[in-house]
């Protein structure tokens, strides 16, 4: 086992090297038993279909150093289930859940130096993916898949504290009506980077996406989920065909509902209707939550709590969870996963 030089709570979110990444192979209709190795290069066919049609889909989760020292995985089998969606959505072999929850498991296990301390807010952050490999060139299903796992130490998303940020809706779309919306595959992020980067160029973090439909419905905050919370303290969340089910956003309905006692509403956020709201945010597996000062539109910065202060309920709603990540605060039944 290598000794690791970090400073761990400067870690930014770029790609390091760990020791050990998991990779199992589809020949034949059945998976192999699969293994860590050391190499993090991939040999493929450049016929491969990942590489031509995009078959090909991933997952994002992390695991968590306790004060007790012990690590800890976040409902891994919600990743799972979710990845399975996603292959049956592309015409690929499903990982089976048990097998998906044991090989994170052995790549944590293998790599557990690398986890951070409790008390750096800093985490290991954990990316399954499967590809479509193979000889083929005919636009159909692959002959053989990937399936792998690596990992690497990322730090804390908000380096100057919990801070609001400001997003605008854009005209472009980030996925079809009926497409691949809900699911989690790499066409939905790559019609993504022109937009994210118009955004930025005006001095927004990201972009608000709208239903691709009408134009009118608040469907995604970049690649997060977007919840608000009413003047009559309701928690509110688009519900939508082409949204990605957030395991981050399901959880917070979770906590809002059984921990802070609010009513809970998964419906149509209607973009001309934001005064509604008195605190908004995006939420997803890298920040926990990313609270919205305000949302550009129509020429006019609608502005929810502050563009400077988180409002109460997202902070409370963000310290249950990230206590709950971080075994801080008791969880709900299943959701922890020691490793």
């Amino acid at each position: 086992m290598s000794k690791v030089d970090i400073d761990w709570k400067n870690l930014s979110y770029n790609y390091t090297k760990t020791d050990f990444r998991y990779v199992s192979k589809w020949q034949n209709g059945q998976w192999d038993e699969g293994a860590l190795v050391e190499d993090n290069m991939l040999s493929i066919s450049e016929a491969s279909t990942a590489l031509h049609y995009g078959q090909q889909s991933f997952e994002g989760l992390k695991a968590y150093r306790r004060q007790d020292g012990k690590i800890q995985l976040f409902r891994p089998d919600q990743n799972a289930k979710r990845m399975q969606d996603s292959c049956r959505r592309l015409l690929m072999p499903e990982i089976p859940e048990e097998k998906f929850i044991d090989a994170v498991k052995q790549v944590v296990k293998a790599n557990e130096h690398f986890v951070p301390p409790y008390g750096t807010g800093a985490t290991l952050y954990i990316r399954p993916f499967i590809i479509g490999v193979g000889h083929n060139i005919g636009v159909k299903p692959a002959p053989e898949y990937l399936f792998c796992i690596f990992c690497l130490p990322v730090g804390s998303y908000f380096k100057s504290g919990l801070t609001p940020v400001n997003f605008i809706v854009t005209d472009y779309d980030r996925a079809a009506p009926t497409g691949t919306g809900r699911v989690k595959v790499g066409g939905n992020y790559a019609a993504s980077l022109y937009p994210h980067k118009l955004a930025v160029e005006k001095g927004f973090a990201d972009c608000i996406y709208l239903d691709p439909l009408t134009h009118t419905k608040i469907e995604e905050v970049g690649a997060a989920n977007f919840f608000g919370i009413t003047k009559d303290n309701k928690f509110v969340t688009p519900n939508s065909p082409s949204i990605l089910p957030s395991i981050t956003k399901y959880s917070l309905m979770h906590l809002a509902k059984e921990y802070l006692g609010m009513e809970v509403e998964e419906r149509d956020v209607l973009v001309d209707n934001l005064d509604e709201f008195k605190e908004a945010g995006a939420c997803g597996t890298a920040a926990v939550i990313t609270p919205i000062g305000g949302i550009h539109y129509k020429d006019n910065l609608h502005v929810f709590y502050s563009e400077k202060e988180v409002g109460p309920v997202t902070k409370k709603l963000y310290n249950t969870l990230y206590g709950i990540q971080f075994g801080d605060v008791e969880a709900p039944e299943g959701w922890i996963v020691e490793v």
